[in-house]
């Protein structure tokens, strides 16, 4: 199935010069008075090995269909996270190493879908957004409104994502997943 590069998100398995690849990271750049194109971050899945490639905004990229089973994160233990098929109960294994940057996001009983490519567990699809609880933070003013100030916030799976002023310590908020950005509170 072909698709603009326009379409590009992180978590799609492409095909690029006739191999698979995982899309780790996704920028769309408009640098001056030049066209415009996606910075993406790929990963091979055979060899594993990660590279940047530059896409114009009019490529065809071909996405490859996979098998998506709904499961259940459970837990994490060392370099393996626990995933769970709320159907049969039966577990998956995925290496910190396939998951990338998504392991930020993963809280207990997360409902994620695993995509599978020939039988084999090749990455996950994260929801839209998550709710995680903010474990450290500079506090919070009574006075603060809603301004372009930030600060950062370090989240209970140790990602750091700029908030209002007025969020504090112990408090969830809603993040998105495709950007890493803070959306409100939850």
């Amino acid at each position: 199935m072909a698709i603009p590069a326009t379409q590009l998100r992180p978590g799609m398995i492409i095909k690029h010069n006739d191999q698979l690849h995982l899309v780790f990271k996704v920028e769309h750049r408009t640098p001056g008075n030049l066209r415009a194109f996606i910075q993406a971050k790929l990963r091979n899945l055979k060899s594993g090995a990660m590279f940047e490639h530059r896409f114009r905004s009019a490529d065809s990229i071909e996405k490859v269909v996979v098998d998506e089973v709904p499961m259940e994160f459970l837990y994490a233990d060392g370099d393996d996270y626990y995933f769970m098929n709320p159907v049969d109960y039966e577990q998956t294994v995925l290496k910190s190493s396939t998951l990338g940057d998504a392991v930020e996001y993963l809280t207990a009983n997360l409902q994620i879908k695993v995509s599978y490519f020939d039988g084999q567990p090749v990455g996950i699809e994260l929801p839209g957004t998550v709710e995680l609880e903010v474990v450290e933070t500079e506090p919070g003013l009574k006075s603060a409104t809603a301004s372009s100030v930030t600060k950062p916030a370090k989240l209970e799976t140790g990602l750091v994502v700029q908030v209002p002023p007025f969020i504090n310590e112990g408090e969830k908020i809603r993040v998105d997943t495709s950007e890493g950005a803070y959306l409100s509170r939850a």
